[in-house]
């Protein structure tokens, strides 16, 4: 069995597994593990199977499938198993692979992902999103956007909006990750829009596609002195997206209030919530 802490040569071998895998959580993709890989101290453990090892944002170590589970590779991870650690993020499809051995299951809230239909975030429909239509129409009505993707010539301005949105936020958590996805799009199979108010650049946005049919949001950053920007980015992404989209994975709130809220406003339609396994004697 051989450990490597995980490099970006790694995807010749990890991507094409972490595509087969169909389940709608956010950290099955190459580009996720990559950007993340200092705070979650990834080590890719190749040989007799192919998995990762990493900690969880609460300092649980764990062992991470890379591929889809059946019989075989649900036992060859549970022998990675060291005393104290688990198996994260399992899907609840996947549990009974680990039910039947005895082993417990259980999970954070704060790792949980949301989901929403594309349909809900391309019109706001309904009561409960009336303020998020009312933002969007004072935003077009004041400003005038332009939507063009974000490119290696462009990423000096994106990095002047990651800036600005640190100032505004005090939140630098995830700046080199996004500083790191910007300078390697091309490389992680990424894809972004950037969007400029009245000529001046103010918000970007970097997804991926995780499923056939669900789009995954990593970064989303945007200058809150133009109101209503958050709602019109959202708007546009979903309506901007090839049909056979039909969801955005708004990933996990990290049990942080703030985010909770925000991402509880837009009223997910789904959230996707990620087992933690263990030995019923932990």
């Amino acid at each position: 069995m051989k450990e490597q802490s995980l490099e970006l040569s790694h995807k010749l071998l990890l991507q094409p597994l972490l595509q087969k895998v169909t389940i709608p959580i956010s950290e099955y993709s190459f580009a996720n593990l990559y950007l993340f890989r200092t705070v979650h101290q990834y080590t890719l453990i190749t040989g007799d199977t192919t998995a990762m090892k990493g900690i969880t944002y609460d300092g649980m170590h764990y062992i991470m499938p890379v591929m889809p589970l059946d019989e075989d590779y649900a036992e060859k991870l549970v022998q990675l198993l060291q005393p104290g650690m688990c198996l994260f993020p399992i899907h609840h499809d996947w549990l009974h692979y680990f039910t039947q051995k005895g082993f417990t299951y259980y999970y954070n809230d704060g790792d949980s992902d949301y989901v929403y239909t594309k349909e809900k975030l391309a019109t706001y429909p309904g009561k409960k999103l009336h303020g998020k239509r009312n933002l969007l129409y004072q935003f077009t009505a004041k400003y005038s956007v332009e939507v063009v993707p974000l490119t290696s010539q462009r990423i000096s301005d994106a990095l002047y909006v990651l800036d600005a949105w640190k100032k505004e936020s005090g939140n630098d958590a995830d700046i080199a990750a996004c500083i790191e996805a910007c300078m390697l799009l091309d490389e992680l199979n990424l894809c972004g829009s950037i969007y400029y108010v009245d000529g001046k650049p103010a918000a970007f946005i970097i997804g991926e596609a995780i499923t056939d049919d669900m789009f995954a949001i990593h970064f989303a950053k945007a200058i809150t002195d133009y109101k209503g920007i958050y709602q019109y980015l959202y708007n546009h992404c979903a309506k901007a997206l090839p049909a056979n989209y039909k969801y955005f994975n708004f990933e996990q709130d990290l049990g942080l209030q703030p985010l909770r809220f925000a991402k509880q406003s837009y009223q997910p339609d789904m959230i996707v919530t990620k087992y933690r396994v263990s030995a019923l004697n932990q």
